[in-house]
């Protein structure tokens, strides 16, 4: 994929720099048109991935990109019970957490470049944002809307609290005459659509309006009738939330004349972040199944580029699937069928691959050479993660500059710029909610459900409604990291995500004393599964090797292969020597790493007192240990010794030496490839 000289995100081109400039109109980096793919129906560009994957990241590339260039609209949707603070998200998109808002915050960035300004929906959004009179707190919610969209819509000037409160104030004095005002939404919606039409006079909007409801509304105002129905709630609110959506559209329609047209102006783009919110489904349902009516009397051109954690919703089987490299000559959708769904183009942002992290490891003063596999290393330990490989890559040259080398396996061991551990940083941003991140922090060095809940109530971790393994587990899935987990499945199934929380549960183990150590913690897991007989000794071999005694790991190894005659045990012995050797490394104070020369012999001597074969074990289960390493490039001198160990083993066994010679061919082969290590039977 190529890489574009000045772009921030690597990997993403296809998306930035082709498909959206053919669906507005305007050039990505340049003042100029481009040829437009679609006339008259567009897709609705839907971005799926996890936590980290750059969603939020390109749609503020493209609002910076776009901004003043063309009709604009910014917004990140919510929880309705969010603790985000002010209307604004800390990456500069409007927040909403209902559709309502989500449509007031679309007017108010895109009115001040469009020419018709929201004639009929505006009206519409006043007659929904009413109050229960009394409660000055909806009132002031709700009049401060109505203060931005009269300013952004250019039919009020001057400052926006004084708009709300003098709004308010009118508003207030139509309930005082009102008899029967008193805690009613319905007299507060009629007082704010005759102020409004006291002031504006929207008749043509109140016609538009008129004709989206029954013959049996005759009579009645239908922006009054617009504010009731969407108060009921129900299927009422829907009805009158697909009014207020083909407003917007036909508002939207309407700004471009046939001068505009003509002269091909860009397309107005909305950018919708997080639209696996309540509110963002909300919309987008609205909109998709306003296109998806046959002969819907407007065509308006308007761009959506939506953001949704996770994949692509069940609920959407029409949608046409597009990965990146496909969308650099042409967008391949087309609607096909009446289903909503079928107006959605999902995308998927894939992990970086190596060829894109090495531009990030590029210092701008270069004080030394990097580890010529460093982009690898990165690769590999992230899987191509762009959060991951963005924090990484910015830590080792922040690490550089300092004058200090990095080596792949000080990846993780790294500060920020700002001083914060690398997987500290990272984990808040994968894992937001904090008192889940720190109890998976200790949970994920559990092999899976069962044994997380176990450690769980060892370790006295409180659940405030559930078992805190269920909890956590919920909450994973919750956060789209994976879906339904087994008992016996591991509690944190993403690779990246396991790897930081078990570094960070390394990281921050030293010096505890309550029971939740390093130690402490493997300790109890070994006797949880050592219970399990032999069903549970390759987790309890692993756990005693994470706890750094490695002689207890190869004593028992060498036991087994020395003592044990049945040909069926050799997969086992197997299965328990590969398991054992991805037990993560105890932390550096507690031990130091010499697997890579233990390995190849250099300390033999310090073993002279054991047999040859348990010499031989100790070999080979460090080469696997060092080989297991996510960083790890892999090591020819390590991936050899692994099969010259196990070929040293074959013929000193009278019955293994079958498997034991097959293993002695394929391990090897599967280190250097970074593959599972096969099985008798796989």
């Amino acid at each position: 994929m190529r890489i574009w000289e000045g772009s921030p995100l690597y990997g993403r081109d296809p998306l930035l720099r082709s498909l959206i400039p053919r669906l507005t109109g305007l050039a990505y980096d340049e003042r100029s048109r481009t040829a437009r793919e679609h006339a008259g129906d567009l897709p609705v560009v839907l971005l799926t991935g996890h936590h980290g994957m750059g969603r939020s990241a390109v749609l503020k590339e493209l609002a910076a990109r776009y901004a003043g260039r063309l009709p604009l609209a910014h917004v990140q949707a919510v929880a309705a019970d969010s603790d985000a603070l002010g209307p604004v998200s800390s990456d500069g998109a409007a927040v909403a957490s209902t559709c309502v808002e989500i449509l007031t915050e679309l007017v108010c960035g895109l009115a001040p470049a469009l020419r018709g300004r929201f004639p009929v929906l505006l009206p519409g959004l006043f007659a929904v944002s009413g109050w229960r009179h009394g409660n000055g707190e909806q009132r002031d919610a709700a009049c401060l809307r109505h203060a931005r969209l009269l300013l952004a819509c250019r039919l009020a000037t001057g400052n926006e609290n004084a708009l709300r409160q003098a709004w308010a104030t009118a508003v207030e004095g139509r309930l005082e005459e009102a008899v029967d005002a008193v805690g009613s939404r319905d007299a507060v919606t009629a007082a704010v659509v005759a102020e409004y039409a006291e002031r504006h006079r929207p008749a043509a909007a109140v016609e538009w309006y008129r004709l989206r409801f029954p013959p049996g509304a005759e009579g009645q105002d239908p922006l009054v009738l617009l504010g009731e129905w969407f108060q009921q709630g129900g299927d009422y609110r829907h009805a009158a939330e697909q009014s207020l959506m083909a407003a917007f559209l036909r508002d939207v329609s309407a700004s471009y004349g046939r001068l505009q047209r003509w002269n091909r102006e860009p397309w107005p783009l909305v950018l919708l972040d997080d639209a696996h919110c309540a509110a963002g489904q909300d919309f987008l349902e609205l909109l998709l199944e306003h296109r998806a009516r046959p002969g819907r009397p407007e065509r308006e051109e308007l761009v959506v580029v939506a953001t949704r954690l996770g994949g692509l919703p069940e609920s959407a089987p029409a949608a046409v699937r597009r990965v990146l490299p496909d969308l650099v000559k042409s967008s391949g959708w087309e609607r096909r069928g009446l289903a909503p769904s079928a107006g959605l183009l999902a995308v998927p942002l894939t992990p970086l691959n190596r060829d894109d992290i090495l531009p990030l490891l590029v210092p701008d003063r270069p004080a030394r050479p990097l580890h010529p596999y460093l982009a690898t290393a990165v690769h590999s330990l992230t899987g191509g993660h762009p959060a991951a490989v963005t924090v990484l890559c910015a830590a080792v040259l922040n690490a550089t500059e300092q004058g200090v080398s990095v080596a792949p396996r000080d990846l993780l061991e790294l500060d920020t710029p700002d001083g914060r551990p690398v997987t500290e940083a990272l984990l808040e941003r994968l894992l937001p909610n904090r008192r889940q991140r720190d109890r998976l922090t200790l949970l994920s060095l559990a092999r899976d459900s069962t044994a997380a809940e176990a450690l769980a109530g060892h370790l006295r971790l409180q659940g405030p409604d559930q078992l805190p393994a269920n909890s956590a587990t919920d909450y994973l899935e919750e956060q789209q990291w994976q879906q339904f987990t087994p008992p016996d499945r591991p509690l944190v199934s993403d690779a990246l995500l396991q790897t930081l929380l078990v570094h960070e549960a390394r990281r921050t183990s030293g010096g505890a004393d309550d029971g939740r150590g390093w130690q402490e913690i493997h300790r109890f897991l070994r006797m949880h599964h050592a219970q399990r007989g032999e069903s549970g000794e390759a987790d309890a071999l692993r756990h005693t090797l994470a706890a750094g005694n490695a002689e207890t790991v190869v004593a028992t190894l060498a036991e087994e292969f020395q003592s044990e005659q049945d040909e069926q045990g050799a997969a086992h012995w197997l299965r328990c020597l590969r398991y054992a050797a991805t037990a993560p490394t105890p932390p550096a104070g507690e031990w130091t790493d010499v697997r890579m020369q233990v390995a190849l012999g250099a300390h033999d001597a310090r073993y002279a007192d054991l047999h040859e074969v348990e010499r031989c074990v100790n070999r080979l289960l460090h080469a696997l240990w060092h080989a297991s390493e996510p960083y790890a490039e892999p090591d020819p001198d390590m991936c050899k010794a692994v099969g010259e160990e196990l070929a040293y083993l074959s013929p000193r066994h009278p019955t293994w030496h079958a498997v034991l010679g097959q293993a002695a061919r394929s391990w090897p082969a599967a280190a250097r490839k970074r593959r599972p290590l096969p099985l008798p039977g796989q």
